[in-house]
């Protein structure tokens, strides 16, 4: 199986060294690649900055924006059997960026964002009937409910719902939804062990695209 993997978080600057992000650290994405390597699948993973190394045998393609996300995501999708969007992409950016450091000042700054554009569900509006999309969505509050309107805006064959106690933790514990069933409650364990049980899920949804 040919996978993409979207990991870590983006940066969107407003100066020429600050920036709005958030603090994923890519771990889920960096063991999701991992154990799809050790399963014999070619991986690649589109990552944004983080200071993980990456398993052996993965094409890294590394970023810093949303939009240098996008653009390397959508460039890799038609080629790939599967895609597992765990990336925290931030979903706006500072409408304008300045070329130089802004100088601090006694007066407020008013920063004007605009939305960043949605991978995922360009994926999922471009998703052929022999790919796989799996998404995560982060949640802390109507969790389900806002997970559910994910898996169906986005198009997804699956989605991962993932709380902030999981934001750069060493274990994590998530809930599962495939399209067309019901809510599993996957026990907690190391984001290794959920990526491994993850990387099945991938190969069983595609073996039945596959077998339809």
């Amino acid at each position: 199986m040919k996978i993409l993997i979207t990991a870590g978080p983006t940066r969107e600057h407003f100066d020429s060294v600050r920036f709005i992000s958030n603090p994923s650290s890519g771990k889920m994405g960096y063991a999701l690649a991992a154990a799809a390597v050790q399963r014999g699948h070619d991986v690649t993973l589109v990552s944004g900055p983080v200071s993980l190394a990456p398993p052996a045998g993965v094409q890294v393609v590394r970023v810093v924006s949303a939009a240098e996300m996008a653009q390397a995501a959508k460039d890799l999708w038609p080629e790939q059997d599967a895609a597992i969007m765990t990336a925290a992409v931030c979903d706006y950016r500072p409408a304008k960026r300045v070329t130089q450091k802004m100088q601090k000042s006694d007066k407020p700054l008013v920063l004007r964002l605009v939305p960043t554009e949605d991978i995922a569900r360009g994926f999922g509006q471009t998703k052929r009937a022999d790919q796989v999309l799996i998404a995560f969505a982060l949640e802390d509050h109507d969790a389900r409910a806002h997970a559910e309107a994910k898996l169906q805006r986005k198009n997804c064959d699956a989605i991962v719902l993932n709380g902030p106690g999981n934001i750069s933790a060493e274990q994590a514990e998530v809930e599962v939804l495939v399209r067309g069933g019901g809510w599993q409650r996957w026990r907690r364990g190391s984001k290794q062990q959920v990526a491994t049980r993850l990387i099945r899920m991938a190969e069983d949804l595609l073996r039945r695209k596959q077998n339809a």
